[in-house]
């Protein structure tokens, strides 16, 4: 059975790929002259919603350090 950590690590490579996928999509969406704002705008929401939970599962995954 995986343990929590590898859990999370896989959560956390999965999260990264579909960031990487959304940069990609939104790219190709913005050289598009028939530009849907809305469907980009969303888009954007998505990718910053990943990023803060990239942030949280590092956080999770870095153990605290000694000051």
């Amino acid at each position: 059975m995986l343990s929590d950590r590898d859990s999370l690590l896989r959560k956390l490579h999965e999260l990264r790929s579909e960031h990487r996928d959304l940069d990609t999509v939104i790219a190709h969406l913005a050289e598009d002259d028939a530009i849907d704002q809305l469907q980009i705008k969303r888009l954007k929401k998505r990718k910053l919603a990943l990023k803060d939970e990239i942030a949280w599962l590092e956080s999770r995954l870095i153990p605290d350090s000694i000051a």
